[in-house]
């Protein structure tokens, strides 16, 4: 993708650079291989037999000597034997790099390149071919190139790490896979203005079309523009631990967070390429839809069982997984919610680390909202007498994500008072909005999860009341998921549909839900009524809202209402016509009840005020007779005072007297 031949011009004399000795004090023409042994071409006869694997290589002490401390010291050691034999089988790079190390005490011009130079480096590094021995040995001519050459290439810096892959913990411990790694981030933040760009001219916009051409006979195109994501394929080649050390290079000098998500899809892409070969719900004699996943990405073979996967392999893939999922980005945009959801079904495949697991369940449930019906469909591997696909996965990717929501709508984001205020107006707007996408989705995960006869129906009413009435506009999703339940388990009581229809709202379900329903003879006779019921109050609601608008619209709105309500009702079964006839009845005779309790209460109320009026009367009258006597007692007295001789004048008022104060004391 970066034009190494053009990188660095002043360099190309480098590109591959022969290195020689002339020093050796033994003349020869090269080395000849004969089957599984090597010969030097001279007159000499060898007195060094190197072993290494099932290649031999027949050679003289004297050059080795000179240049290796490693063969110096068993040299030494085995003084005053004619033939010395060692065995190096562990040297990094294997045979070939050693020849090209014997080569170069020889003398024999040995060209570096991109695809020998860590071997090499390694090699050197074993026998120890230090300037203490010779100025200019193979440790520094090899340094030399690694600095100058290969890390100033991004081509080369490519192919060296990948070759690293053989040389542990050699390459690690010579710092080669760090510098390296260092290298291609630094060239992958480059601005993209700055690099030299050849592609194919089939598919210019595709990244998996974009290639390396260093050839003389290309012609590069210097003003086409070059894609932010050109360095992802070349990165996509080195293994998992080499490209995990290379992401976090890219992280730390500033890579955008939404294509080192785009590097992690194509890995995984390229690494995990299995095949889904059966869909699951075969297992429960559902009719199953097997789903292509995209560009082949996290393909698997689903075969009921995780066993079916290769030991070897499932290591691999966990591996894999393992560090996919360390270095993806904490940003909410980085991979999508599908990508996510296949890693976690690959992770309940290969047994991956539970906290991983966990941590996947926290990004998916930060996105739920974006995941299609399709990705939710994870096997269960470790129930198999139980539900096909796994439902507490699903229950707890919708926990995760209601606890996301409520702590993003209890903490707004840092920021300005002007931005806090904006993202507070607009934050309830689209959880809400969110909300009802993922409610949605359950709507038609519990429809597929319901055909399974295994589906307990307090796992399915657990997941269906598990987001909040306000999620839920309609009920229409939540009828289908009901009566495809009751459709799969034909033997449920008449307690546990009653129970299952809980979960769903008649007042909220639409015109076509309730004709539906209407005609259900799967769902009870209490649910029927209350359909039938509500669709009843909403058709007068809408009739009487119609004609206190008196609008020329009102009466062709009427009969419209009233005609589905009358298909409505005659739409459902006989036996559930009867029975809505019987309750007709029924509450007819209640209303007249009530109307006469009504007039009994009204004919009492009425007696009670006719004797209230007659008490208040009749105290009136007793309190004026009382008074009327009295006065006419004291006008007797007088009269009687007034008719009397003198002589009992002052007696008789003195007895009027007493009677006088007699009465009042009456009257008191």
């Amino acid at each position: 993708m970066w034009d190494a031949e053009a990188e660095f011009e002043p360099d190309r004399h480098h590109r591959n650079e022969v290195l020689s000795t002339s020093n050796t004090g033994v003349k020869i023409d090269g080395f000849v291989q004969k089957g599984q042994s090597w010969y030097v071409a001279t007159d000499i006869p060898s007195d060094l037999l190197v072993q290494i694997g099932d290649i031999s290589f027949h050679l003289h002490k004297y050059p080795f000597i000179t240049r290796s401390g490693t063969m110096n010291r068993i040299i030494y050691k085995s003084c005053g034997e004619t033939m010395n034999k060692i065995v190096l089988d562990d040297i990094p790079g294997g045979p070939g790099s050693f020849e090209l190390a014997a080569k170069f005490c020889y003398g024999i011009a040995v060209d570096l390149t991109a695809n020998n130079i860590s071997s090499l480096r390694c090699a050197a590094e074993y026998l120890e071919m230090t300037e203490d021995l010779e100025e200019g040995n193979l440790i520094f001519k090899t340094e030399a190139f690694l600095n100058y050459v290969v890390l100033s290439s991004w081509r080369d810096s490519i192919i060296v790490l990948k070759n690293c892959e053989i040389l542990s913990p050699w390459a690690g411990n010579l710092q080669i896979v760090r510098r390296c790694s260092e290298s291609i981030a630094w060239k992958a933040c480059a601005n993209p203005k700055g690099v030299k760009w050849q592609y194919t001219r089939k598919h210019p916009r595709s990244v998996s079309s974009l290639k390396w051409n260093e050839t003389k006979d290309s012609s590069p195109s210097r003003n086409t523009q070059v894609p932010p994501d050109w360095w992802i394929e070349d990165v996509s080649i080195l293994r998992i631990d080499h490209f995990v050390r290379v992401i976090n290079a890219i992280k730390v000098k500033g890579m955008r967070h939404e294509l080192i998500g785009a590097a992690i899809v194509q890995y995984s892409a390229k690494w995990l390429p299995c095949t889904i070969q059966e869909n699951p719900v075969s297992r429960s004699g559902g009719n199953g839809s097997s789903s292509n996943w995209k560009d082949g990405l996290l393909h698997m073979i689903v075969s009921g069982s995780r066993d079916s996967i290769a030991p070897s392999q499932a290591k691999d893939q966990r591996m894999i997984l393992e560090s996919l999922t360390s270095i993806i980005p904490p940003q909410r945009d980085s991979v999508s919610c599908s990508f996510l959801l296949r890693m976690l079904q690959l992770a309940n495949m290969s047994n991956m680390a539970p906290a991983l697991v966990t941590e996947l369940e926290k990004r998916v449930g930060m996105q739920l909202e974006e995941a299609a019906l399709v990705d939710l469909l994870i096997p269960s591997y470790y129930n198999k007498n139980e539900t096909v696909y796994d439902v507490d996965l699903v229950r707890r990717l919708l926990e995760h994500f209601l606890v996301q929501e409520q702590t993003e709508s209890s903490s707004p984001n840092q920021g300005s008072f002007t931005e806090i205020k904006i993202l507070d107006s607009a934050r309830p707007v689209s959880n809400y909005n969110a909300k009802m996408r993922v409610a949605k989705l359950v709507d038609s995960y519990l429809t597929e999860v319901s055909r399974d006869r295994n589906m307990s129906l307090s796992k399915f009413q657990v997941l269906a009341e598990a987001l909040p009435e306000s999620s839920r506009m309609c009920h229409d999703g939540l009828y289908r998921a009901v009566d495809s339940f009751l459709k799969a388990h034909p033997t449920m009581t008449e307690h546990e549909r009653k129970r299952l229809c809980r979960i769903m709202d008649c007042k909220k379900l639409s015109v076509d839900a309730c004709m539906h329903a209407a005609q259900n003879e799967r769902l009870p006779i209490r649910v029927v009524l209350q359909v039938l019921f509500s669709e009843h109050v909403k058709l007068s609601n809408a009739v009487s809202k119609n004609n206190s608008k008196e609008s020329p619209e009102a009466n062709v709105y009427k009969p419209l209402m009233i005609s589905n309500g009358k298909t409505l009702l005659e739409g459902t079964p006989q036996s559930f016509q009867e029975d809505w006839a019987t309750a007709k009845k029924d509450l007819n005779t209640l209303k007249f009840e009530l109307e006469s309790v009504k007039s009994q209460y009204l004919e009492l109320e009425k007696n009670m005020e006719m004797l209230q009026r007659k008490f208040d009367k009749g105290s009136k009258t007793k309190q004026t007779t009382t008074w009327t006597t009295g006065w006419k007692k004291l006008r007797m007295l007088a009269k009687m005072t007034e008719n009397n001789d003198p002589r009992s004048q002052v007696p008789n008022e003195e007895q009027a007297k007493k009677a006088t104060r007699r009465w009042r004391n009456s009257i008191s």
